[in-house]
């Protein structure tokens, strides 16, 4: 249905790209204004809709930062939440917003890395009360490739290696007959460009597209299991601890397939499984649904993925009687010195606040 939809506002892309253009176009020129702050910031978005690996890709990169010094939060808009305008997540020390009013990501990213966090629909908006709430070297802004209302000192672009790959396919045309925001000639724009193979073994860029990354910053990641951990205690097991075993797999993200094969690589029964849209929202009648497949299967455990863990968890009570488990999944580049690149690329570029070490 949704595919038949799109072909029928196949006619409107053409309009959307012009948009794109002009839009871009009056950027480049400074007809439209862009905002400084009073930090440093980083960029990290992608030129699709959904399942890049935005929410690991910040993690790591604000990991690697906090563990160099740098005094880092991250500031998103905070995508489904219940809550409108700014928000303080956290401080880096306390939580201050639940799933519902911050979102799944932000929170997720908050109390994984334990560094501040806000959330805003208007980011300029948003870094500014950022700043006057929490001391900041630097601020990463979680999908705003788009956003370009807010200078930024590095943009990092985020490409899925199987979507780079389905040269030709509708996938790679604009919205709203594909699931691109932009067409590649936007990564132009990227300061540095991490190709997410996630599960999967490096392909080389196809050579249509490779006019596109000539004389570019570019680096491959991948995805590696960290464990199993238990949604209720965060006791941490190995996948080999699930081997064998038969589960209801539950997921609500945009591309579950690296989550569903990591599982079925590691000879975990995936046969029994509840595939939801992308930042479900669970309800009370989700979680009703969720423990009668797992009664009517003779599941022995759910298992799902550290965003659908962080909404799940409001559900203890409902879930007390259940098992259940999430994978926690670690972003890896392939290049080791990939930290001195970001450091690099972000003192090189633009000229704003100081160097950092």
């Amino acid at each position: 249905m949704l595919k038949l939809i799109r072909i029928l506002l196949a006619p409107t892309v053409f309009i959307y790209y012009i948009v794109i253009k002009v839009r871009n176009y009056m950027f480049d020129k400074s007809i439209l204004p862009v905002e400084k702050v009073a930090c440093r910031v980083i960029s990290i978005g992608n030129l699709t809709v959904g399942g890049s690996g935005k929410t690991p890709t910040v993690l790591m990169v604000s990991k690697l930062l906090k563990e160099t010094g740098t005094k880092v939060g991250v500031l998103s808009r905070g995508y489904k939440r219940s809550s409108k305008g700014y928000l303080l997540v956290s401080d880096g020390k306390n939580i201050f917003a639940n799933v519902d009013d911050a979102g799944d990501e932000i929170l997720l990213i908050a109390k994984e890395n334990k560094i501040p966090a806000a959330v805003c629909e208007k980011r300029v908006i948003g870094a500014g009360k950022f700043l006057n709430d929490v001391n900041l070297d630097v601020i990463i802004l979680d999908d705003a490739y788009q956003h370009r209302w807010l200078y930024r000192d590095l943009d990092i672009l985020l490409i899925d290696q199987r979507f780079l790959h389905k040269v030709n396919s509708l996938e790679q045309s604009l919205l709203p007959l594909g699931n691109m925001r932009e067409p590649f000639s936007s990564i132009s724009r990227a300061d540095l460009i991490i190709i997410n193979t996630k599960f999967s073994d490096k392909q080389p860029v196809p050579s249509q597209l490779l006019p596109f990354f000539e004389n570019k910053n570019v680096v491959w990641a991948n995805y590696v299991p960290a464990g199993i951990l238990d949604v209720k205690n965060e006791e941490i097991f190995t996948l080999k601890d699930f081997e064998g075993l038969k589960g209801l797999v539950v997921s609500g993200i945009a591309r579950p397939y690296s989550f569903l094969k990591i599982l079925e690589d590691n000879n975990i029964d995936i046969s029994n499984k509840i595939l939801f849209k992308d930042h479900k929202n669970y309800d009370l009648n989700d979680v009703n649904d969720i423990r009668k497949k797992f009664y009517d299967t003779n599941s022995h455990f759910i298992i799902t993925t550290q965003k659908d863990a962080i909404k799940l968890s409001k559900f203890s009570v409902e879930l007390d009687d259940v098992d259940i488990y999430y994978l926690k999944i670690e972003m890896i580049i392939e290049d080791q010195n990939f930290e001195k690149i970001l450091i690099n690329t972000l003192n090189n570029n633009k000229n704003n606040n100081g160097m950092l070490n």
